[in-house]
């Protein structure tokens, strides 16, 4: 459901905040082909070694992972992304400390017409995932997006996460 609704064709290039392992950086390469491309940024060294290792192993070569924080600069060029995803990290306090920042580079490095999504866990207590009071609501998330100038293009129920794509 994940990747209906973020739209990736042919051609595309594709930034992952916050990629861990990169499963989606992965699959987001093979949705974009050979003529589009993958960013994928982790600020942990080891996730970002292990994402490279995958992409050789899986004989990916339109993936480009690197060390960066998502509380700080980005190191991708202005208006060169046509979608963004950030997958449930916007609650991690430092993250959350510097959205206006996260977001005013998302909006640097996206083109006119490009949109991000924002994955996070739904506000209600698992027994999984982040503790109930660091998850945010789709309402704060939209919040802190629309201080950059980003507007809610529509918000789509994961189960135990949401999504909300801005434009």
């Amino acid at each position: 459901m994940v990747f209906s609704e973020l739209g990736l064709k042919a051609g595309d290039v594709f930034l992952d905040i916050g990629c861990g392992v990169g499963d989606y950086a992965i699959h987001a390469a093979r949705l974009v082909g050979n003529v589009g491309h993958v960013y994928a940024l982790d600020k942990v060294p080891f996730l970002i070694r292990e994402l490279q290792a995958r992409a050789v192993a899986e004989d990916v070569t339109n993936l480009t992972a690197g060390v960066a924080d998502a509380a700080h600069s980005l190191p991708i060029h202005d208006d060169s992304v046509d979608v963004c995803l950030v997958s449930t990290v916007l609650h991690i306090p430092d993250v959350t400390a510097n959205s206006d920042r996260l977001f005013s580079e998302i909006r640097r490095v996206l083109k006119t017409d490009g949109h991000v999504a924002i994955i996070e866990c739904s506000k209600k207590d698992l027994s999984f995932g982040p503790p109930e009071k660091m998850r945010l609501t789709p309402d704060e998330v939209e919040t802190m997006a629309t201080r950059c100038g980003f507007h809610k293009l529509r918000e789509v129920d994961l189960g135990f996460n949401y999504m909300i794509t801005l434009t």
